[in-house]
């Protein structure tokens, strides 16, 4: 009898081993993610190089460490579709979704599923806050952070209606309170944050009451309440020993418009001492976008308000605008290092993929354009940054990758399962998995195409695919192609900040012809 007392005692010990050895390797297979999305972020951070005065000290941090994509390129460089594509791993033009049609009504999109319902299918825990899809869709989250009905601003309240920052000059301001607003907070005055109605800051398009005294004596900013919230969220899961790997999406609005930030970021910025970047006059004169879109919509319209708004002076209109983005840029990285110290200093530390990537970048003022949604560098190219576990080395890949690549990528670290398709109306995959680039630098096991598509889209519906506007980035060169069958061709080795469209120039001819082979083959076949 003793001896049997002791077996199964042995046996009772040695199953939950096994249970604890199975779960460490389960957990070490399916690793945790954080996927950090920002808005209208361009290439501004100093690892990047966008522009020589950034400061990011959080973002570069990570890029030293991480494998650091320096090429890559939004598929659709607006917020809806770029989402929506990025979510699905579905090319916008394969779906037809160029507009800001909610990705569970898009006629293709709707059946597909979402990279959170495929780590949510294979036992992840997934959790999200800010703005990730675009609009209110919270579907496939086991735990959804701040149900805060607009993420954008604060917003400007005059005590009858919501207005651009008070020391926006008109007509600029006339734009209104999201994209024709930027400076600092302290811009507006106090407000007690007490009462609706109160003139002042306000949170979103319902008018709750935002409170501002001055920078120590406020309430948190959108950005920061996500921020908080995710950092509790790593402490808890820590605390409570979840015991299933977990999914967190943290959508981070800045920098998108309407640009406004605590005092200190301004102060980082100091207007005498800004530098814009690198311009020609001429800069737009070989292009073809007046030719293919309306003049009138929103990048060259900003462009020619704001200048209208410092009477004409191109240096004075963009400094003002460019102080704002960049205290931006500077305050999203401080959100986004409080993330990254709460993981650091987590049990998590050792297991938990990060990726840092904006939806689109932004273009500030070349080419006589002051928006997003356009086809050249400013505005398709991205930061991306991946740090995994599995990795062999910090490195830096020249190779074009796009956001496209993201639900292949994740399909394959973290071993998920499953058709990505409800029903045979989804759309199929069109990106490939960067693993390759995260377990070896070496480009040459990239099975991918050499460059990245970008799409500007008609949004009619009755516009056909092959009369769609593309773009397609190379190591070397940039070339687009235009609804109406014009080109443009930049080689950034010698030319990198696509001054010269070269398209039509003789010694370009092959290129230019192999550019579009290689572009029509992912339009026709992904």
């Amino acid at each position: 009898m003793e001896i049997k007392k002791i077996s199964t005692e042995y046996l009772i010990i040695l199953f939950f081993f096994f249970i604890q050895v199975n779960e460490a390797q389960e957990a070490k297979e399916r690793p945790n993610v954080i996927l950090i999305m920002c808005d209208d972020l361009n290439d501004y951070q100093q690892v990047f190089g966008g522009h020589k005065q950034a400061i990011t000290p959080n973002i570069d941090k990570m890029a030293k460490t991480g494998v650091q994509f320096i090429n890559a390129q939004s598929n659709v460089p607006v917020c809806q579709p770029s989402r929506n594509s990025l979510f699905t791993g579905v090319y916008p033009h394969r779906s037809k979704d160029y507009g800001w049609t909610d990705h569970r009504k898009q006629p293709v999109l709707k059946n597909n599923k979402t990279i959170m319902r495929m780590f949510q299918e294979n036992g992840y825990y997934t959790l999200g806050t800010g703005k990730l899809t675009h609009g209110k869709s919270i579907k496939n989250w086991d735990k959804w952070g701040l149900q805060i009905n607009h993420n954008y601003g604060p917003l400007y309240f005059d005590g009858e209606n919501l207005g651009s920052n008070p020391s926006v000059p008109f007509p600029y301001s006339k734009i209104g309170p999201v994209d024709g607003s930027y400076g600092r907070l302290s811009d507006a005055g106090t407000s007690e944050g007490k009462i609706k109605g109160e003139k002042g800051w306000v949170y979103g398009r319902d008018k709750k009451p935002f409170r501002y005294i001055h920078d120590n004596d406020r309430d948190l900013l959108q950005d920061e309440l996500h921020a908080k919230w995710a950092v509790q969220q790593i402490k808890e899961m820590e605390q409570t020993a979840i015991n299933q790997p977990f999914f967190m999406g943290i959508g981070f609005v800045r920098p998108h418009t309407p640009l406004h930030a605590p005092d200190k970021y301004f102060d980082m910025f100091p207007m005498d001492e800004l530098e814009l970047s690198d311009w020609i006059p001429e800069d737009k004169n070989d292009t073809f976008w007046d030719e293919n879109f309306k003049s009138t919509l929103k990048g060259p319209r900003y462009y020619k308000t704001i200048l209208d708004s410092y009477g004409g002076n191109r240096e004075l209109a963009l400094k003002h605008f460019l102080q704002a983005y960049l205290a931006c840029v500077a305050f999203v990285d401080d959100q986004i290092g409080f993330v990254l110290d709460a993981l650091d200093k987590s049990k998590f530390r050792e297991n938990t993929i990060v990726i840092v990537t904006s939806d689109h970048g932004w273009q500030m003022g070349e080419k006589q354009f002051l928006f997003k949604n356009s086809p050249w560098e400013e505005s398709a190219r991205i930061p991306l940054v991946i740090h995994s576990p599995s990795m062999i080395k910090a490195a830096k890949v020249k190779q074009p990758v796009s956001l496209i690549d993201l639900f292949p990528t994740l399909m394959e670290l973290c071993n998920l399962e499953g058709n990505h398709k409800i029903n045979d109306q989804g759309g199929d995959l069109g990106g490939y998995s960067l693993v390759p680039f995260l377990l070896d630098d070496n480009e040459k096991s990239w099975e991918g195409p050499s460059g990245a598509l970008t799409i500007v889209g008609n949004c009619g519906k009755s516009v056909p695919t092959e009369n769609q506007n593309f773009s397609y980035r190379t190591e070397n060169f940039r070339y687009i192609l235009y609804g109406n069958g014009n080109e443009e061709l930049y080689d950034h080795e010698k030319d990198p900040f696509e001054w010269k469209n070269v398209a039509q120039k003789k010694s370009y001819k092959k290129i230019r012809k192999n550019l579009r082979t290689e572009m029509m083959k992912i339009i026709e076949t992904r």
